[in-house]
């Protein structure tokens, strides 16, 4: 009974060591590599910071091992040393955390990441303690001119629709055009009758012809680097030609109802100053002829007697 109980309790204690090696974590999407690669060419990025925050903006056109370098001159404690980490988008780097020593006058903190794809790209911060960061915005370089208006064109027309770069910054390698979601890929092979593409260095253009109501919405153009896709959006809204004319109708029909209230309203008035001016113009002639035949009927009464 002794020996049941001991293997009783052996099956246990073993259960409960293999259950703290379980990870109940909801696995989440493979996190960029952070280490150095050495296939990749290596480019640097450094800031100085006096004050307690900075943000500096990187673009990137190709996979760099990216070395981030962050100087920091202090606070008026200036302590002999404070605790330093890295972040990614807000979460803070595995196995960043180290001792900063103040040399110089000056913290520095400096780290090495392998940014090769999309994913990679992003905010990165240096953090000193609680009381400074330097933030490094990772993205390829942005589609310029962002229209605020929709670009208006009627049913049966043909559009275009243009995306280009800013003129200092690098020329993608490509150009995609995508309907919808951005996902919605356009092909002018595909469809040589409904869509024309036009690429050139730092400029595109999307022609699409014979448009339909269905057409309208928004046109995201892609601007290819080998690290990454920038999009710009562009919004189409097709209308019929009754459309610019309805507002011109409107007005009309008012027009024309206040003309024909304003004649209606004369029209009655016109008939209310008729009549009495009628019964007057009677009554005056009946006296007047009544003044006028009065004397010679009582002359010849008189005669007659």
């Amino acid at each position: 009974m002794a020996d049941s109980w001991k293997r009783l309790l052996f099956q246990i204690l073993l259960l409960l060591v293999c259950c703290r090696h379980i990870d109940t974590k909801t696995p989440g999407a493979t996190p960029p590599p952070l280490v150095p690669i050495t296939s990749l060419a290596t480019d640097e990025r450094s800031v100085s910071l006096k004050g307690e925050s900075h943000t500096e903006k990187v673009e990137l056109l190709n996979p760099v091992n990216l070395a981030l370098q962050c100087t920091w001159t202090g606070n008026q404690n200036k302590a002999p040393n404070i605790t330093g980490f890295w972040r990614k988008d807000g979460d803070e780097v595995e196995n960043s955390r180290v001792t900063v020593q103040l040399e110089g006058d000056q913290y520095e903190l400096k780290r090495v990441f392998s940014i090769v794809n999309e994913e990679s790209l992003g905010s990165y911060s240096c953090v000193f303690g609680s009381e400074a960061k330097i933030e490094f915005v990772l993205a390829a370089p942005q589609v310029g001119e962002v229209r605020d208006k929709p670009i208006v064109s009627y049913v049966g027309d043909s559009v275009v629709i243009t995306c280009k770069m800013e003129e200092p910054k690098p020329k993608p390698s490509t150009w995609n055009w995508y309907k919808a979601n951005g996902t919605d890929k356009i092909s002018a092979v595909a469809e040589p009758l409904r869509y024309e593409i036009e690429n050139e260095e730092s400029k595109t253009k999307l022609v699409v012809h014979n448009l339909t109501e269905a057409d309208g919405g928004l046109y995201y153009c892609g601007a290819v680097y080998a690290i990454s896709t920038t999009m710009g959006r562009v919004e189409l809204k097709v209308i019929s030609f009754q459309e610019p004319l309805k507002p011109f109708i409107a007005i009309v029909i008012e027009v024309v109802v206040l003309v024909a209230a304003i004649l209606l309203y004369e029209r009655s008035q016109s008939k209310k100053d008729y009549t009495p001016e009628n019964g007057t113009t009677d009554q005056m002639n009946t006296m007047a002829h009544r003044d006028n035949t009065g004397p010679e009927e009582t002359s010849t009464r008189q005669r007659k007697i």
